[in-house]
C-alpha cells in the first residue's frame, strides 16, 4: 500500500484547493455564517449648541453601547469577503493621524468656494431683507479674514485658506457688499459666456461627462448608444441658441437639451427589438428643431 499522507499535509492540500476555488470565484454563491459587529443605537441630543461646538465624546461616555457586541449573520461568500476586507482595513487606519493630516492639509492648501454671493449682497437700510443679508456678510467676514474655527474634527485656522466667491453680478453689483468684505476679495474676474466649443468639451471630456452618463444609463436597459461628432456639434448649437433667446444658464442647459433629445429612447427604447441607436445631427434636429423655433415653447421645455 502507498504511504498515507500526514494529517497536516492533507489539511494543507485541502486548504490550497479551497483557496484556488475561492480566488476563481467558484464559491461566491455559497452561504456562510459570519460574526458581524452590531451598529450602535441611533439617537439625537437636544442642545442649543451646534454640532461643531459640542466637544463631547459620546463613545467614551457610553462604552457599552458601541462596538462590543456581535451577532451571527448568514451571507454569501462574496459579501463575506467584502465585509472582512473592510473590517481589516479599518483596523489598519489610525483615525487620529488621519484627522491631524487632514487638518494640516486644509490649513495649508485648502480652497473654499462661496457660490451665489450675489444673494447676500445688499446694504443695511434699517428694515426688510437687507438687514439679514448684511448679517450673513458680517458672519462670513471673520472666517475670510482669518480665524480659528471649531469643527467636529478639531480647531482649524483659516488664515492661509484660499477663498473664492462667485455670483450673478449682472443683477447686483460687488459694491453692494459691505466694504470690509469687498476688501477681502481684491482680485475680480469677469467670466465670458460659454461657446459652442466649450459645450462640446463639456459633453465628452470630463470623467463623468453627460454623454458617458447617458450611454451607461441606457446600457442598463440593453441599449447601445452611439453619438456622432456632428450630433455633439448640433446639441452644442441648440444649447447656445436657447441660452441666447431665453435665459443664459450656462452648461446647465445641456441637461435639458440632452433629456429632450433622448426622451423617446429613454421611455420606449427598452421595448425595441433593435437595441443599437445612432444619434447623429439629423436625429437631434428632428427632436429639437420645432421646440427651438418656438421661443415660448423652448422657454418652457428647454
Amino acid at each position: 500500500m502507498p504511504p498515507q499522507p500526514e494529517p497536516n499535509e492533507s489539511l494543507d492540500r485541502t486548504r490550497e484547493k479551497l483557496r484556488e476555488r475561492l480566488r476563481a470565484g467558484k464559491l461566491d454563491d455559497r452561504v456562510v455564517e459570519l460574526e458581524v459587529r452590531e451598529q450602535g443605537p441611533t439617537f439625537q441630543i437636544a442642545t442649543n449648541m451646534g454640532v461643531e461646538e459640542m466637544d463631547v465624546n459620546i463613545k467614551e461616555m457610553l462604552p457599552g453601547l458601541f462596538g462590543g457586541r456581535t451577532r451571527k449573520r448568514k451571507m454569501r461568500v462574496s459579501e463575506a469577503i467584502d465585509y472582512l476586507v473592510q473590517e481589516e482595513e479599518q483596523k489598519l487606519i489610525d483615525m487620529d493621524q488621519v484627522t491631524r493630516v487632514a487638518i494640516e492639509r486644509v490649513e495649508r492648501n485648502g480652497i473654499i468656494f462661496l457660490d451665489e454671493v450675489d444673494k447676500i449682497a445688499g446694504r443695511e437700510s434699517g428694515h426688510g431683507p437687507d438687514v439679514s443679508r448684511e448679517g450673513v456678510q458680517r458672519d462670513i467676514l471673520p472666517i475670510v479674514e482669518g480665524t480659528t474655527v471649531n469643527t467636529r474634527h478639531g480647531f482649524v485656522r483659516t488664515d492661509h485658506i484660499l477663498f473664492m466667491a462667485a455670483g450673478a453680478f449682472h443683477v447686483s453689483k460687488p459694491s453692494d457688499l459691505i466694504p470690509e468684505l469687498q476688501g477681502r476679495f481684491p482680485i475680480r474676474v469677469e467670466l465670458k459666456p460659454l461657446t459652442e466649443q466649450d459645450f462640446i468639451r463639456i459633453l465628452k471630456e470630463p470623467k463623468n461627462a453627460l454623454i458617458k452618463q447617458y450611454v451607461a444609463l441606457l446600457e442598463t436597459e440593453g441599449i447601445q448608444l452611439h453619438f456622432t461628432d456632428d450630433a455633439l456639434v448640433e446639441i452644442a448649437q441648440m444649447a447656445r441658441v436657447v441660452n441666447e433667446s431665453t435665459e443664459n444658464i450656462g452648461a446647465r442647459r445641456l441637461h435639458t437639451v440632452m433629456e429632450k433629445v433622448l426622451e423617446e429612447i429613454s421611455f420606449a427604447g427598452p421595448d425595441w427589438k433593435k437595441k443599437n441607436c445612432k444619434i447623429d445631427a439629423a436625429f437631434v434636429r428632428a427632436q429639437l428643431s420645432d421646440i427651438v423655433k418656438d421661443q415660448d415653447l423652448s422657454r418652457y421645455i428647454l
